[in-house]
């Protein structure tokens, strides 16, 4: 995504990546971007924005918490925005793409520090966010430190105290019980059961 006079444009690669990836023709990813930026005049969806899109999207959740963690999902460059780029390639991978782009999207959410390793550290505080948004639904989620040391262990196999995206996607495609089910709270958070 580029700018021309202040103003956010769609380049012509990123017209045409997103439209081999996602199977929209070029003039509904130019009408996506229009939107977008109807919506964002600047091109880039803040955090603040974000949190009012989290707050209309989960409105009988508690999504704070979680907001952070999943805004680092769509902020691929880390720069503190979300563009039409990031958010239609997030978008699209989330929605369709293989086990193995989802799982190293859905890292990001648990790589709290961005540093490419998951840490006993960040495992425990991204479980102690879940908690908080899931605790109304489930009340079992009281062994959140068994769970974190639990999904830790299954997922560092070199034992390095860190958790690499590799391990992480071994963890969660394999049989590694706690590993599968983190993952797949980190997507349920965002699918509303009553739609």
């Amino acid at each position: 995504m580029g700018s021309k006079n202040g103003k956010p444009v769609l380049r012509e690669e990123d017209i045409a990546a997103l439209s081999s990836s996602s199977g929209l023709d070029e003039a509904e990813v130019k009408s996506s971007f229009n939107d977008f930026v109807e919506k964002h005049p600047d091109g880039k969806i803040k955090p603040k924005d974000f949190h009012q899109m989290m707050s209309r999207a989960l409105p009988k959740k508690d999504a704070t918490k979680m907001e952070k963690n999943v805004f680092r999902l769509y902020d691929t460059n880390n720069d503190g925005c979300i563009d039409f780029t990031e958010f239609m390639t997030t978008f699209l991978i989330m929605a369709e793409g293989e086990p193995k782009e989802v799982l190293t999207k859905i890292f990001r959410v648990f790589d709290v520090n961005s540093d490419g390793t998951i840490t006993q550290k960040e495992m425990t505080k991204l479980i102690k966010d879940m908690y908080g948004l899931l605790k109304s639904e489930d009340p079992n989620l009281a062994a959140k430190d068994l769970i974190s040391k639990s999904a830790f262990a299954e997922m560092d196999k070199d034992q390095d105290g860190k958790v690499s995206t590799a391990e992480f996607i071994a963890a969660c495609t394999g049989q590694e019980e706690f590993s599968k089910m983190l993952a797949l709270k980190v997507i349920d958070i965002f699918v509303d059961e009553d739609a």
